[in-house]
């Protein structure tokens, strides 16, 4: 037992999905199709929903253009704030404690300027992505926008297709982008959609945007 190999640690079941990703893909495709065999997906009628999924980026290890641009600005300005003690300071007398808070302020403008220059780093980084946004733990996660006001995400959109009668699972898609329009015309082009009335929440946003609605063969209503 002294020597038995540690357990898995959190990254463990992320890799294996990462790594086996076909295989997991068709062990559900071969599920799907034995639910066919069984009767259990003879109803014409799937709801189509999506859920933003926490990565293991932290929100700290996420930049989105304007979040540079923000972190930049709080820099600048904390060391224009030092500066202006630093002058202040040197416009007193010379003593111990006075020598000692200058010497402090001094390390925090090192310091800022250090973050500044790790800053313009990610800052390239980030403008060379196609969506202009990088995440430095996780790279494929974006940030994203979540139904409480003021809240959001790190992670990914999955969607997910349910067949109404048994509530089994007839299609998924994981994917970056936080829009759930978008992802309409992704799940209603298999062959199973053709045959499908395809339920979904407030159905009027898909009509309104064309795109959502490319290659989508099913017959769409509010679930």
């Amino acid at each position: 037992m002294a020597h038995r190999p540690p357990g898995p640690d959190h990254k463990t079941i992320a890799h294996f999905r990462k790594d086996r990703g076909r295989a997991i893909r068709q062990v559900c495709a071969q599920c799907v199709t034995l639910c066919r065999r069984l009767g259990l997906l003879n109803t014409a009628s799937v709801a189509i929903d999506g859920s933003k999924f926490k990565a293991i980026n932290n929100r700290d290890k996420n930049f989105p253009r304007a979040k540079v641009a923000r972190r930049r600005a709080q820099i600048e300005e904390s060391v224009g704030r030092y500066l202006q003690q630093l002058d202040t300071a040197d416009r007193h007398e010379p003593t111990e404690a006075l020598a000692a808070r200058t010497t402090r302020l001094k390390e925090k403008i090192a310091r800022l300027e250090q973050e500044m220059q790790r800053l313009a780093a990610v800052e390239a980084q980030m403008l060379a992505s196609p969506d202009q946004q990088i995440s430095l733990t996780d790279p494929d996660a974006r940030s994203m926008a979540t139904s409480g006001r003021g809240s959001g995400v790190v992670g990914y959109n999955v969607q997910v297709a349910v067949d109404t009668k048994h509530h089994l699972i007839v299609a998924h898609e994981v994917t970056n982008d936080g829009c759930d329009r978008a992802q309409l015309s992704v799940m209603g082009k298999p062959s199973w959609a053709s045959r499908a009335v395809l339920e979904v929440e407030k159905p009027w946003r898909w009509r309104n945007s064309k795109r959502s609605l490319t290659g989508v063969t099913g017959t769409v209503r509010r679930s």
